[in-house]
């Protein structure tokens, strides 16, 4: 199990994640170790609110080709949150 601070890396805020935010759920970029469970235990400690559910997405890494070199982008893991009680206000950060 990771620590609370650590299993939450930042939360996704862009124009669809906030829209979806008023029916309560939320999106974060997590720890690429972090299982569900550890996921709603940070979200429910941080942020004070009853979590309903988590789904999971992990995003891999594209292949990239710079300056005739290929590489590939690092691979990351959203979890989608949806709350049961509460609302998460993310004026104060993580």
């Amino acid at each position: 199990m990771t620590q609370e601070y650590d299993c939450l890396i930042v939360p996704v805020m862009t124009e669809k994640t906030m829209n979806s935010g008023k029916g309560g759920v939320y999106v974060f970029k997590v720890d690429v170790n972090a299982t569900k469970l550890d996921i709603k235990k940070s979200v429910e400690k941080v942020f004070d609110v009853k979590v309903a559910k988590v789904n999971v997405l992990n995003r891999g890494g594209k292949k990239r080709v710079f300056r005739g070199k290929t590489g590939k982008t690092t691979s990351r893991r959203h979890a989608v949150v949806c709350l049961s009680a509460g609302v998460i206000n993310f004026e104060g950060g993580i």
